[in-house]
């Protein structure tokens, strides 16, 4: 069982309340951002922070001004080091003492037919992982929900079983299709949300479903692949783009060379090797143009709804 811990704030919050005692005033002072009303950052961090990092920095503050908070949604995600999309547009808090759910500002409050159980890790009350998965898979796209969950079961010990059991305990019907499929096909195998996307994907194409991470032993060497279809002697590869940073040239170069060597090898075994990228997996016609191009073939029809929302998230900026 992995033990749950806190995803730590990006960068330093300082409240204003804490400010003005030592005689500074945030609100004066151009080199800090303000993050939210009551709570600032130094502005040269914020401005370095990716939308998701600002996303959990808000989350944090908010946590300063009210720390009796349970978080749920996108921000017990962000918590927990589970995968957001963009930046997550709302706070997400769940309050058992309202009738209905409220939005104040970025701020909603979630309400619940059906009593829930929170837990608290270093002080702070967020949703149980297995209620923001079901959350998530209920309110996202299916290929986000299902990039959730798999992080879920990887990470947090999260199982199909315990997903279906949470959902049928609960009255509502929204979303009930959605948690359903992503049920079906979530698991710890898969290791980026690139790879969850890109299988989410690939199944609407109406692809063969792959193994993941299977190990190829080349010439004495083992290998891994994101996907294999050992029938077809495919493999799909799906670059995320943070192996080959721009922060350290020389690493990115290393990287490059051995992903060719290891290419390479694969091919002189007789694989068919297709790649694709992140973003082509959220346009949907990356893995569509490169598993055909490599020969593998279509075994039903595609579900083209599915596929004309991949990356829609109403949710995030």
């Amino acid at each position: 069982m992995h033990a749950l811990t806190l995803r730590p704030s990006p960068a330093p919050l300082i409240r204003t309340a804490d400010a003005e005692r030592a005689g500074r005033y945030p609100h004066k002072d151009g080199d800090l951002h303000r993050v939210r009303p009551g709570v600032y950052t130094r502005r040269e961090d914020w401005d370095g922070l990716a939308p998701w990092d600002r996303y959990l920095a808000r989350v944090h503050a908010y946590a300063l001004i009210r720390p009796d908070a349970i978080f749920s949604h996108e921000s017990a995600a962000a918590l927990l080091s589970l995968p957001l999309f963009g930046h997550p547009l709302r706070i997400h808090v769940f309050d058992d003492r309202r009738s209905r759910s409220l939005a104040h500002g970025d701020v909603i409050a979630h309400t619940s037919a059906d009593a829930r159980r929170c837990t608290t890790i270093e002080g702070r009350r967020i949703s149980r992982p297995v209620d923001a998965v079901v959350d998530l898979a209920r309110a996202l796209p299916p290929a986000f929900g299902l990039a959730v969950a798999d992080a879920a079961s990887r990470r947090l010990d999260v199982t199909p079983d315990w997903v279906r059991e949470t959902m049928s305990a609960q009255r509502s019907i929204r979303g009930r299709r959605r948690v359903e499929w992503v049920c079906e096909h979530m698991t710890a195998d898969s290791e980026s949300v690139a790879e969850s996307v890109s299988r989410a994907v690939a199944h609407w194409h109406g692809f063969p479903e792959p193994l993941l991470q299977a190990e190829h032993r080349v010439a004495g060497r083992v290998y891994r692949s994101d996907f294999c279809w050992p029938e077809f002697r495919v493999l799909g590869e799906v670059d995320g783009w943070m192996k080959y940073s721009d922060d350290d040239p020389a690493d990115a170069a290393t990287t490059v060379r051995n992903e060719k060597r290891r290419e390479d090898a694969l091919r002189r075994a007789g694989w068919r090797i297709a790649r694709w990228d992140y973003a082509g997996a959220l346009r949907g016609d990356g893995p569509y143009d490169a598993l055909r191009a490599a020969g593998l073939p279509l075994v039903r029809p595609a579900d083209t709804a599915q596929l004309l929302g991949i990356g829609r998230n109403p949710r995030s900026g």
